[in-house]
């Protein structure tokens, strides 16, 4: 029985392609579309197999956001390095058992052809596109991701905490091969945003691992892997693995992608991807998809180095990183000579930089005074953000907290505005009921400890150019109340690493999960869930992760969010479940975890004259992300 699960709009693909919204699907056999030149003359040589025995009996029929393109050309953009890998996974990464539809409203067939929901959404069988390959032309089956999910994603040792799209109460689920292209998911209770979950990004694992590649490195599988162990120089065989199976740092490794890499991090200062000869996806005329031949990744550590190369037309595609309000007049200037345009990206992200103190901070003291939510509502009331608008964001903006947007159906305009207003003086009546009351010679608050309350927001430089200056005038609104505040701009990899440790009194970062749905998967910044609840409560987070096998057990107003959130996995009804969630985002707002500055404007990329079926808007989200869902596959490079 197919039904309708957490609002997705379809589950089922019509073969026929009638129905809106989906992805049309043809017999390979009928293919009559043009075969892009450099894979013709393999094909020519019998170095290949000819396009129809190269795609799938139903592959993915795209279609163009504008025309039908050609074949070739080179993408050319900017990435940072490997703490940059998010744009690779942006414009290659996404290809995932769902994937949403380029207005991000529904979610639809991708890699599976259809996914049938059973037993009030206890059960759920995928079945796979008949025909697959990998980018080796090795065959997709079911076999690869019943090895994914019974031999990686729950093996302890690869995998301490399973993912939770595949855990239904306290249990993880159970997975078999129905035939070589069918598996059946099976929960203990219902798993109501499984689909859903599988349109994102963190959905990619259970199709990273190729059994016919990966079982060679896995203990299991090779009585022989301590000898690989030895020979790559690994402390075991579990780091052996993850470290064949990383998609950005090995070009052997076989994948669904429309490219395939060439050269990769570490090996010289240009990432170099191309065609996927086995690709599975067509243009509505039959032509194997992508289009572009190459897409080339510069290497360019500063950001600002990255800016000029931008405005002087060396990319062809970009929005990552260099689009900053800040330098959005420099580019505005460069564009006749770059020959490259505007397009506009529509945020989901809920504020343009959120301040989180670790409430689980190793110091007694500090974790006491970052625990203080009269102390936390202080901080927030001595903002100026609307100097921080006019002075840091070009005058776009408008004082926010973390909260759902307007965009989205869980939307709370008193949690959004609560304790944005500038008063100093209820800033200091909350810091005074907090306790601090008492200062030293130079007017600075002290603590319990009867010293100067002194901290650190660390703030990932080379990733959003307006939090170290916000940074800069939110320290001048602190001093004024008696809060000694440094900013302490840091590389993104050691900001990570101090962090994910717990070493941080305090950082800096966006607050996503705010627009359209996502304010029911991207739970991290509303309670220590997953993902960035680490950069504010990350012990509570483990906590709830591991069942309470690690971690700190939080207290109790977030124990209550963490049941909220398991009944909402659980409920398929979709007026209880967001019932439920608003009840979450209730304790969210008491709770008050962090402070948020502004709701985070619109963004905008570049993309060059002569590149085509780029759309004029694009929703710009992790969960998204941006550009993947508008299948960059299409895109095409011409003059015409």
């Amino acid at each position: 029985m197919t039904a309708t699960v957490s609002g997705c709009d379809l589950l089922s693909t019509d073969p026929s392609g009638d129905r809106e919204g989906q992805p049309r699907e043809r017999n390979a056999s009928s293919a009559k579309g043009k075969e892009a030149p450099t894979l013709a003359a393999l094909v020519k040589e019998g170095k290949l197999p000819p396009v129809a025995e190269r795609l799938p009996e139903d592959p993915v029929v795209v279609e163009p956001n504008d025309r039908i393109g050609v074949y070739g050309g080179e993408w050319r953009s900017g990435i940072l390095g490997p703490s940059d890998a998010a744009w690779l996974t942006r414009t290659v990464g996404y290809e995932n058992l769902m994937r949403w539809d380029p207005g991000f409203q529904k979610v639809i067939p991708n890699v599976a052809r259809s996914i049938e929901v059973e037993d009030g959404g206890r059960a759920f069988v995928v079945a796979l596109r008949r025909g697959m390959k990998w980018s080796d032309g090795k065959d997709f089956t079911a076999e690869d991701l019943v090895f994914a999910y019974n031999e990686v994603l729950l093996n302890e040792d690869l995998f301490p905490v399973p993912p939770s799209m595949y855990v239904s109460g306290d249990t993880a689920g159970t997975i078999e091969q129905v035939d070589a292209t069918t598996v059946r998911f099976t929960f203990p209770r219902p798993n109501s945003l499984f689909v859903r979950l599988h349109a994102t990004p963190d959905a990619s694992d259970i199709l990273g691992f190729p059994r016919h590649y990966m079982e060679q490195f896995h203990q299991k599988f090779n009585p022989d892997v301590e000898t690989l162990v030895e020979s790559e120089d690994q402390p075991s065989w579990m780091e052996l693995f993850l470290a064949k199976s990383d998609q950005w740092q090995n070009k052997e490794l076989p994948r669904l992608h429309a490219w395939v890499p060439r050269t990769v991090f570490g090996e010289g200062s240009r990432y170099i991807y191309e065609r996927n000869p086995y690709y599975w996806k067509t243009d509505p005329e039959g032509s194997q998809l992508p289009y572009i031949d190459r897409l080339i990744y510069r290497y360019i550590a500063d950001p600002q180095v990255m800016i000029l190369a931008a405005s002087n037309g060396e990319f062809d595609m970009q929005d990552r990183t260099i689009n900053t309000l800040r330098d959005k007049p420099v580019l505005a200037a460069g564009r006749e000579k770059g020959s490259y345009r505007f397009f506009d990206e529509i945020p989901s992200d809920s504020t343009a930089c959120v301040i989180a103190l670790n409430l689980n901070h190793r110091d007694p003291v500090k974790r006491a005074i970052f625990g203080n939510r009269d102390f936390r509502v202080g901080l927030s009331y001595a903002m100026n953000r609307q100097e921080i608008i006019d002075s840091v964001y070009q005058r776009q903006g408008e004082p926010y907290q973390v909260a759902p947007r307007d965009s989205s159906p869980y939307y709370d305009e008193e949690m959004a505005k609560q304790y944005t207003k500038y008063d100093v003086n209820l800033a200091n009546e909350h810091l005074d009921r907090a306790g601090f009351t008492e200062r030293d010679s130079e007017g600075f608050r002290l603590g319990p400890n009867g010293r100067r309350i002194s901290f650190a927001v660390e703030v990932p430089t080379a990733y959003r150019a307006e939090w170290p200056d916000t940074m800069q005038v939110v320290r001048g609104h602190w001093r004024a109340v008696g809060i000694d505040m440094q900013v302490k701009n840091e590389d993104r990899t050691l900001w990570s690493e101090r962090v994910d440790a717990g070493h941080h009194d305090a950082v800096v970062w966006q607050a996503e999960g705010g627009g359209w749905s996502e304010p029911l998967m991207r739970t991290d910044w509303y309670f220590p869930s997953t993902s960035e609840s680490v950069n504010y409560a990350g012990q509570w987070m483990e906590w709830y992760q591991t069942r309470g096998a690690g971690g700190e057990e939080p207290p109790p107003p977030v124990r209550r969010q963490m049941e909220l959130y398991d009944q909402i996995r659980e409920t398929v009804d979709e007026d209880a479940r967001d019932e439920l969630l608003r009840q979450l985002l209730q304790i969210t707002k008491e709770f008050f975890f962090h402070i948020g500055t502004i709701l985070m404007p619109p963004s905008y990329g570049i993309v060059k004259n002569n590149f085509h079926n780029v759309p004029r808007e694009i929703p710009q989200s992790f969960l998204y992300p941006t550009p993947g869902p508008t299948n960059p596959e299409q895109y095409f490079i011409s003059d015409e």
